[in-house]
């Protein structure tokens, strides 16, 4: 065996890890809640262990509650939101398919890049960054491009704007099209009903209102979507995402193996779907209104105003409009580095011109609004 000398260039002696605590309130992550935390602490067991497929069968039940959906296919996938919006538009899209987006912010645009990946025809309609679509504008474009699938962004998270969606899914089966949702801030933290306004499919991320860190995203697939899955010509281009694959792991049955899952990501996402299931949806709803509400207020008191009108604003995230003269990414570091706060500035045409501030699940809570309002005058007041 030939002899090589190690390099020991890259040994560091690294110190044991020491995180300074910070009060996450931005658009993602929040601060995960300590018993989800404790949760992940548990010893790992097999993905085919007898007590693992019980944990997951759980896990589906809890999300179903969650989206308020009796979809079969409803699971966690093994990534952060990306990986679950990936996977949906990579199952549904075959190449040539046609999809139509709604694009008022960062994620409408991350949707078209996806799909044309995958080989759709992409074609979309345009909002002002913090504005919503019409119905009646939605309609005139499923008229005009007669789509395959139409893709929405329930909670923008880069403009705090909240989507209405009911009726659009009856329009969807009106032109013989999917309808697509993005949740990933929506979930768990504002009225979402899945089967009720006929969403078709429907992704979102573990590390906002659900308050476990990222790494692990629930999907869900109506029976229009597994039908269409099904009948597809093509092979799912992405293989570890492939549903019709993961179908036979997460559907009960034999539990093919498909990749090995993040065992310790479904502990923790089962104890933040466990905790939702305990304070209950209409309540857990009721508090982040409130709790928004209060922050707005504050606002108000402040002299600072916010991006979205208030019928359409996030209670889970609030973009609010930087002063002129104010240095937003200055604020943004004192507040982190002098009272451990964080908040996030705008994204892609809202850069420079608004902080986003998230109050999700754990973190929606009456004394972290007052802290944060406090800190933030003192901070302005430099």
């Amino acid at each position: 065996m030939p002899h090589f000398d190690i390099n020991d260039s890259h040994r560091i002696n690294a110190s044991q890890l020491d995180v300074a605590p910070r009060l996450l309130l931005g658009p993602g992550p929040s601060n995960a809640h300590p018993r989800t935390l404790q949760a992940m602490a548990m010893r790992q067991v097999g993905h085919l262990d007898p007590q693992f497929l019980a944990l997951m069968d759980e896990i589906q039940e809890l999300l179903r509650y969650a989206w308020q959906t009796d979809n079969r296919f409803t699971i966690p996938v093994s990534g952060t939101g990306s990986a679950a919006m990936e996977a949906s538009l990579a199952n549904l899209i075959e190449p040539g398919d046609k999809i139509l987006v709604g694009v008022n912010g960062y994620f409408g645009h991350r949707m078209i890049d996806m799909a044309e990946r995958y080989g759709a025809e992409t074609v979309h309609i345009s909002r002002p960054w913090g504005e919503v679509f019409t119905e009646k504008e939605i309609r005139e474009a499923l008229e005009t491009h007669r789509p395959a699938i139409l893709g929405l962004v329930h909670a923008e998270t880069s403009t705090g704007a909240n989507q209405p969606l009911e009726g659009i899914g009856a329009l969807c089966r009106e032109y013989d099209c999917l309808l697509l949702v993005d949740t990933v801030t929506s979930l768990g933290g504002v009225p979402l009903f899945i089967d009720a306004w006929q969403i078709d499919a429907a992704y979102s991320g573990s590390q906002k209102c659900l308050n476990c860190p990222p790494g692990i995203a629930p999907l869900t697939f109506g029976e229009r979507a597994v039908e269409k899955i099904s009948n597809r010509k093509n092979k799912v281009a992405n293989w570890y995402l492939d549903m019709t694959m993961l179908m036979k792991y997460w559907g009960g049955g034999t539990r093919s193996y498909h990749h090995t899952a993040p065992i310790n990501m479904n502990y923790g996402l089962r104890e933040s779907l466990r905790l939702i299931a305990e304070e209950g949806l209409a309540e857990r709803w009721e508090r982040h209104a409130k709790t928004a509400q209060l922050f707005w207020d504050g606002l108000k008191d402040l002299g600072l105003g916010c991006h979205v009108v208030p019928e359409h604003r996030l209670p889970s995230l609030t973009t609010v409009r930087i002063p002129a003269g104010v240095d937003g990414k200055k604020v943004q570091q004192h507040l982190l580095q002098k009272y451990n706060i964080e908040i996030a500035g705008g994204l892609g045409e809202l850069g420079g011109q608004v902080w986003r501030v998230g109050l999700m699940g754990y973190n929606s809570r009456p004394e972290n609004v007052t802290l944060l309002l406090s800190a933030l005058e003192k901070t302005l007041k430099k």
